[in-house]
């Protein structure tokens, strides 16, 4: 099969906004609004189910052409969700978790830590899956936060039936923190009853993200949107897609300056401007013993290209 260039369609933006445009039609005063609109979008689901069933049948039959195609189709992040979305994928939920998180690895390299699959479980709402973070994420609630929000991203891409991430020692203010905008599965297209209010989930964006090039040792400011990001590959990172590539927010904790002309050397990012050092590779951490610490972005590297989680509001001055 020739190579494709994929688009960066996001599923699970997708099936929120459809949820909320449903969600909006349903408080109409008419209640046949509401209703019409939420029925034919189950007709457009059952239509789309019945075509790609008929697909994956004729490419699933036999060891040909067909299979082998089928086969690559299932790497295509758009494609998989759609199987999954339409109870089509022939992987289970936790053969699609176990490849999720094999898919994030390499930045929790980049953090010095790992990740524990615990198990998943099933509720009525959807499935719940269980971690246990290790190494240096363990302990640190913003590399904690930070790596969570990478991981949780990673299975909603693989696994939009997921319901939520459980990760095990976490705090509930930290969970809350990292808590993905979309409440439910995306497989529950449809209007949901109100939910129960709950702790406010950090508000970001992920965006597409095109790097400068760069090699072991160097770092660059990049804006995007307005927010500025320190991105930086240490010296011992062979390639940015070997996981080395960290993303932080561009502001020292100790003097509120830009970190653009900091210096890398080795993992220690110091400030050109106080002299405070910060190790890249353990979230942040200052390396005078206090307790600050840069402010990490979960970064992922799809098939589509690399990922970003930027605040969707201003950030104020911390």
């Amino acid at each position: 099969m020739d190579t494709v260039e994929q688009s960066h369609t996001d599923p699970s933006e997708v099936g929120q906004q459809i949820e909320e445009l449903l969600a909006g039609l349903s408080g109409h005063p008419d209640s046949s609004v509401g209703e019409a609109a939420e029925e034919l979008a189950r007709l457009l689901m059952a239509m789309y189910s019945a075509g790609l069933e008929r697909v994956v049948a004729v490419l699933g039959a036999g060891q040909g052409p067909g299979y082998r195609m089928l086969s690559e189709l299932l790497d295509d992040e758009l494609v998989a969700s759609l199987l999954v979305l339409h109870d089509l994928h022939p992987e289970d939920t936790t053969a699609r978790v176990t490849r999720a998180l094999e898919s994030v690895r390499p930045y929790l390299g980049s953090h010095a830590g790992g990740v524990e699959l615990l198990g998943v479980d099933e509720e009525a709402a959807g499935a719940v899956v269980r971690l246990r973070l290790q190494g240096s994420c363990d302990g640190c609630p913003s590399s904690a936060v930070t790596v969570k929000m990478a991981i949780e991203k990673a299975i909603e891409e693989a696994c939009p039936e997921v319901l939520r991430v459980d990760v095990e020692g976490m705090s509930e203010a930290d969970a809350a923190r990292s808590k993905p905008t979309r409440e439910l599965p995306l497989m529950q297209i449809g209007m949901a009853p109100p939910a129960e209010a709950e702790p406010a989930a950090m508000p970001v964006s992920w965006v597409v993200l095109d790097p400068p090039q760069l090699r072991p040792g160097q770092c660059a400011e990049v804006d995007i949107g307005g927010f500025s990001v320190l991105l930086a590959l240490p010296a011992g990172a062979n390639t940015p897609e070997a996981g080395g590539l960290v993303a932080y927010r561009d502001k020292c904790p100790s003097c509120k300056g830009s970190l653009a002309d900091a210096v890398l050397k080795g993992d220690e990012l110091t400030c050109a401007n106080c002299a405070v050092a910060f190790d890249v590779r353990l979230a942040g951490r200052a390396l005078d013993g206090s307790s600050r610490h840069l402010d990490p972005l979960p970064l992922v590297q799809r098939a589509g290209g690399w990922r970003l989680a930027v605040p969707r509001a201003p950030v104020g001055v911390g």
